[in-house]
């Protein structure tokens, strides 16, 4: 009797075949009801029934919406390129849900080790649009939805998509910020779902920019999280990315998918504001920023050489301070070249001047007051690294933060002063 009840009301509701979860279900109630009474069979079988078939996918109306939801930039870092969702809602069914790939959690197991080493864990969320948008109503962020072109039976096509992503064994992923993020993964949806419908047209872009270009186009050089990002940036970065690869930005998504079609026509049905905020602008304070400090350091550095040129002294705590942290910088810098799994990461040619090698050298010169005798090649050698390290600026094969310049006219200095002192 309760099979059959329970075929009607999938019926009803078009929730589709009877489905495995669904045959468990029955066989599990049948072995446990002969030890109930009826009403308590009756109370169970509701009870697992209404949740069983809420837990189904729902078929989407003809009232239904697919939509791209972007999100303005913000002020903390991991929001300073902005925010891609996509939203599903149907007014028939009451549904109104936000499907998010930017879901992280900083109280994972090993979160920042994880980060470090490339093993970064994104996740899919799915929850209410109103409990979606109430972060950005806080931050007065604007947000902005396209609505997309697509037939009922699309609609539902990505709708079973994501429900399929969001089951515990497959809503987790593992994250590139520059090319499998929450934003660059819309193309990739949009690709797999529709196949070479699909095309994303180039040619409202000025020119295709490179990595490093693109993530400077919403962060100022000079700030020590840009700093920081050129730091760690290996060459690859500075290679053009493709029209598709520009869609790491959450910016670039929305233009994007204004310029791209779906069998011909335009994907974007329609376009509205949902918040309208204004842009936030970073200011910075320049005694605050990198390159104030690191011009200090030079004019701190010069003034220094200049007392122990004329004393014939050598400063010894102002050349262990700068090997120590050079050498402790590129011994991170080849760490993420060589041991972890960031595709940004590897050829990184800071290392030309972080030289990891200046982590020992510092020891060594801080208990010695004489110089050993095989210092000036090893500073010569230094000064060569550099000098290679601005040619391959100037060829482009790897572009370096501005920032740098007072940094290494400061090591320049130090390392002409320690070879003239070593032939004293």
């Amino acid at each position: 009797m309760y099979l059959k009840i329970f075929v009607k009301i999938k019926e009803k509701l078009n929730c589709g075949p009877l489905t495995t979860e669904g045959a468990v279900f029955i066989q599990i109630f049948a072995l446990i009801k002969i030890k109930m009474n009826r009403k308590l069979q009756l109370l169970v079988f509701f009870f697992a029934l209404g949740n069983f078939l809420f837990s189904q996918t729902p078929t989407l109306t003809e009232n239904a919406k697919v939509s791209v939801i972007t999100c303005a930039s913000g002020d903390a870092l991991y929001s300073a390129f902005g925010h891609t969702a996509f939203r599903v809602q149907d007014t028939a069914l009451g549904i109104d849900v936000v499907y998010n790939y930017g879901t992280f959690d900083f109280e994972q197991p090993n979160f920042y080790l994880n980060f470090t080493k490339g093993k970064m864990i994104y996740s899919l969320s799915r929850r209410s649009f109103e409990a979606f948008l109430y972060e950005y109503e806080l931050e007065k962020r604007w947000v902005k939805e396209q609505i997309l072109d697509l037939t009922v039976a699309q609609r539902n096509q990505l709708l079973l998509f994501f429900e399929e992503n969001y089951l515990p064994e497959n809503r987790d992923y593992l994250y590139d910020p520059l090319l499998n993020n929450c934003s660059s993964i819309t193309g990739d949806i949009l690709k797999e779902q529709f196949g070479e419908a699909i095309v994303f047209d180039g040619s409202h872009l000025e020119k295709q920019y490179t990595f490093r270009q693109l993530v400077r186009q919403f962060m100022p050089v000079n700030t020590w999280s840009m700093f920081g990002i050129d730091l760690a940036f290996g060459s690859p970065v500075d290679r053009k990315a493709t029209v598709q690869e520009h869609m790491f930005l959450p910016y670039y998504t929305m233009e994007q998918l204004r310029h791209t079609t779906f069998n011909g026509k335009p994907i974007v049905q329609r376009e509205r504001t949902i918040l309208d905020y204004n842009e936030h602008l970073q200011r910075g304070f320049f005694p605050l920023s990198p390159l104030f400090w690191f011009i200090l350091l030079l004019a701190f550095t010069g003034i220094i050489t200049y007392f122990d040129f004329k004393h014939k002294a050598r400063s010894r705590w102002l050349d262990f301070s700068l090997l120590f942290i050079t050498g402790l910088a590129g011994t991170f810098l080849f760490l993420l070249w060589v041991a972890a799994d960031h595709t940004s990461t590897p050829y990184n040619y800071n290392i030309l001047w972080a030289f990891p090698i200046n982590l020992i050298v510092s020891f060594t010169l801080l208990f010695q007051d004489k110089v050993p005798q095989w210092s000036p090649k090893y500073f010569m050698f230094a000064l060569g690294l550099m000098a290679i390290m601005l040619l391959l600026w100037i060829l482009k094969v790897q572009i370096f933060s501005p920032v740098l310049i007072p940094l290494l006219l400061t090591l320049a200095i130090r390392y002409v002063y320690l070879i003239r002192y070593s032939k004293l």
